[in-house]
């Protein structure tokens, strides 16, 4: 049952991201410098949601193992798997990053 409850509130959150994402003003072809959306600050925010995340999964953990009650092993296990599952996305959004960065600093000029 818990499954559920948790996969429900996941999906909210990510419904709750795209529609922010939708309704972020997009310049014409020029990048928002010193706008309240730059790329620095939603990556800076992205970072710290992740960041975050794991930090909400190591709790839980540390309360199931020292037996508090009303938390279940599916919720830790939920939680975790969040957690990482977050972090491989951020790692591969960094790794596009520094990918696109060495090809441009590749061409020639």
């Amino acid at each position: 049952m818990s499954q559920g409850v948790e996969f429900n509130r996941l999906m909210l959150d990510m419904r709750s991201m795209q529609m922010d994402a939708m309704s972020m003003p997009k310049a014409a072809g020029t990048p928002q410098v010193g706008g309240t959306n730059s790329f620095a600050d939603m990556l800076g925010q992205a970072v710290n949601k992740v960041n975050d995340t794991q930090q909400a999964s190591n709790q839980l953990a540390n309360a199931f193992e020292v037996g508090k009650s009303g938390v279940d092993l599916t919720d830790v296990m939920i939680s975790s798997q969040k957690a990482s599952v977050s972090f491989t996305a951020l790692t591969q959004v960094r790794n596009k990053l520094v990918q696109a960065y060495q090809d441009i600093m590749q061409m020639p000029v």
